[in-house]
């Protein structure tokens, strides 16, 4: 499985994309994408928007995790940070990749163990996890990394999950399963 992780950001977006199952798990690409603060909003997602598209027509990712905006006490940063996750939204519907979206305590708790980590056990994980020789800076690539391996060990579970909930979802995600009178 290939997954791109992106930390959605106007200033710096985190991207990563890693390959691989259960624990065998490695390093595709990492990076930043950055855009000035002096630049308009317009034009600042609009870099992101190329920039992330340019990443996935090369890499061609299975799926894209997106790390889940959640109330933040500044609503500037916020709103950046739902704009430019909106974008990595975007790229993946027109290129009819699966997206999901994960809560930073989430992706922390499957990298780490702990729901509540900081960012520079999250950057230790998954430095092990992917067994690089330093940890990714800035913050926002190893963060990136970490919403890939999140994506990649907990997504099949979740998909399962939310299938057995929504039976339309359910005749998705297992075609074929009822056509036979299967169970």
């Amino acid at each position: 499985m290939r997954v791109l992780g992106v930390d959605p950001g106007l200033t710096r977006c985190g991207y990563g994309l890693v390959e691989g199952v259960g624990q065998s798990l490695s390093l595709v690409t990492v990076g930043v994408i950055r855009t000035s603060a002096s630049s308009p909003l317009a034009a600042r997602l609009h870099a992101l928007e190329v920039e992330l598209a340019a990443i996935v027509e090369k890499w061609k990712p299975e799926s894209i995790a997106v790390e889940r905006v959640f109330s933040q006490l500044n609503v500037k940063t916020a709103m950046g940070t739902a704009q430019a996750a909106g974008v990595a939204l975007l790229i993946a519907a027109r290129h009819q990749i699966p997206v999901a979206m994960h809560t930073p305590s989430e992706v922390k708790a499957a990298v780490t163990g702990s729901g509540r980590a900081d960012k520079a056990q999250v950057g230790q994980m998954v430095t092990r996890i992917l067994r690089l020789s330093a940890v990714p800076k800035p913050a926002d690539s190893a963060d990136a990394l970490a919403l890939a391996i999140c994506q990649i060990w907990r997504g099949p579970a979740l998909a399962r999950l939310n299938a057995a909930v929504n039976p339309r979802l359910n005749a998705a995600v297992n075609p074929g399963r009822h056509a036979a009178g299967n169970p």
